[in-house]
């Protein structure tokens, strides 16, 4: 016999996202992936100026805007046909990169790894660290007022929290340290990006902020500040519970997705399309073989979506935003992309799984980590170890062009609006492959669409009936008790959700179950 739990919403996350899973003699056995918001930014971009877009997208969500803003500028880029200069290209990726050092510490202890502590453990540290010991004051005096909010999410612990006093009374510690070094990131970003979020400078054809010596040594002093915390705390933190107390669902492989995986590659190296992110299409986890992206290749099917049927199966440029509130079968705002037919994860796993750095497939081949929400986290971290890292490289290449006079920031040549052309900016954003697509008539908009990476992963089912990412890595995850159903929201977050981006109105038929309310905002 089996039961259904709906958790409604998931917190934690951005935006408004439903789960309904079966469970069956303790596993889930199947699940459906429910975006509730929907926005229809494509819709009001239609007739406005071009150069509009890149301000309007900016603002589909606080936390991944810049992301589209960047995607924005690429697409009107194509359009353009404007070169963006390199000392442009520079300041984007500095820009951009401040806000993945910035969003990827957020999500692993600010949104996931509460999941996976047990708070009152702190109530038991014995050492005698200073830090630790304001950590331990602190909780108790929460725990003694009978109020644990935020630290402590509303599900009972199970055997995969940690419990050992010191590690989670350090793991506690490093979350407050957290919030510092992302107060620091947003600093860097709005040096070059005038103000974060919502920045003002990247632009068709490159930015607006004209870099000088003292902007670059503002950004390079925060820099040093962040780097050894994502380095020496972040990383070591992650790969401490991953191989550690964590191993036995790493090893296991749970929350594994559909194993197809997908990187349109982000932050150009040069002028040639070079990235530093790779771009790759992995199928069937078969690493030996990366193929090449090609947009054509991708169709969004809207059966079981809230869209007009008819517009089912198109690829985004030629997509519509007609919805259809009454659609028999329908469950989800969000549509569900296909590549090649295929459901594919995108994110830092898929970026990791299609670049393959050394360090990292060591470490998964060490510990014989499986594909899943554990080995998700290590590629978040691990691949910003090695953003940080280039974003020094790219900081001396911007500080020796102006030193020399040589700096170029934008294609002012290539600001006016064609008065027809399509194209499409393709990049990544922290959760994974973002691409905007746009059509231009009588230099207005009158087409615009965007794939967002929560698209791709909470992607309801296709018109073939196959599950998308999440609803596929949820199946055969242990939820013992069904009253507890902790696994299943440690597996949705691990992907990071961005429900304000995927889904562009509350469904007033909930047709609940059972409802949980989980954990809380760390705002």
């Amino acid at each position: 016999m089996s039961t259904k739990v709906v958790i409604d919403p998931i917190t934690r996350i951005e935006g408004h996202l439903r789960i309904e899973v079966e469970v069956t003699n303790g596993v889930v056995t199947d699940a459906k992936s429910a975006g509730t918001l929907f926005r229809g930014f494509e819709v009001l971009l239609v007739g406005k100026d071009p150069r509009d877009a890149s301000y309007v997208t900016d603002r589909v969500c606080g936390v991944c805007a810049g992301s589209h803003n960047w995607a924005s500028s690429l697409t009107l880029d194509d359009d353009f046909g404007a070169k963006t200069p390199d000392g442009g290209r520079l300041i984007r990726n500095l820009i951009l990169g401040a806000m993945w050092l910035h969003d990827h510490p957020l999500q692993f202890y600010h949104l996931s790894a509460l999941d996976y502590l047990d708070i009152t453990a702190v109530l038991k540290y014995q050492g005698k660290d200073p830090n630790l010991l304001a950590v331990k004051d602190k909780v108790a005096a929460l725990a003694g007022a009978g109020d644990l909010y935020p630290l402590a999410p509303y599900y009972k612990r199970d055997e995969y929290c940690v419990t050992d006093p010191d590690l989670v009374t350090t793991a506690v510690y490093h979350y407050l340290v957290a919030l510092e070094m992302q107060a620091k990131a947003k600093k860097m970003a709005a040096v070059f990006g005038g103000k974060i979020p919502l920045q003002s400078s990247n632009v068709v054809g490159g930015v607006t902020i004209q870099p000088d010596l003292q902007k670059i040594g503002d950004y390079a002093t925060l820099l040093k500040e962040i780097k050894p915390f994502i380095e020496n705390v972040y990383l070591q933190d992650v790969l401490t519970f991953g191989t550690g107390p964590l191993l036995p669902l790493a090893q296991a492989g749970v929350g594994a997705g559909p194993g197809n995986y997908l990187a349109y590659g982000g932050f150009g190296m040069d002028a040639h399309g070079k990235t530093f992110f790779p771009r790759g299409v992995v199928t069937n986890t078969d690493l030996a073989h990366v193929a090449s992206p090609d947009t054509a290749k991708i169709a969004e099917d809207v059966r079981y979506s809230w869209y007009q049927q008819a517009d089912t199966g198109l690829n985004p440029a030629r997509g519509k935003t007609d919805y259809d509130l009454d659609k028999p079968g329908a469950y989800s705002w969000i549509k569900a992309p296909r590549y090649q037919g295929l459901p594919m994860e995108v994110g830092p796993l898929a970026r990791m799984l299609v670049m393959q750095p050394a360090g990292l497939m060591d470490i998964i081949t060490r510990y014989k980590i499986k594909p899943g929400a554990v080995a998700r986290h290590a590629a978040r971290a691990f691949e910003t170890v090695l953003l940080a890292n280039q974003i020094e490289v790219w900081l001396a290449q911007l500080q020796e062009m102006v030193a020399n006079g040589t700096v170029q920031i934008q294609d002012t040549a290539h600001w006016e609006p064609p008065d027809q052309a399509t194209g499409n900016g393709l990049t990544e954003a922290p959760r994974g492959a973002l691409g905007h697509w746009i059509n231009i008539q009588g230099k207005k908009i009158a087409m615009y669409q965007l794939v967002v990476p929560s698209t791709w992963n909470l992607s309801p089912r296709d018109d073939k009936g196959r599950p998308g990412p999440v609803e596929s890595a949820l199946v055969g995850t242990p939820v013992p008790d069904t009253d507890n159903p902790l696994n299943v929201v440690r597996v949705v977050r691990s992907f990071d959700p961005c429900i304000a981006c995927a889904v562009h109105l509350i469904e007033p038929d909930s047709n609940r179950i059972k409802e949980f309310k989980v954990g809380g905002s760390p705002w």
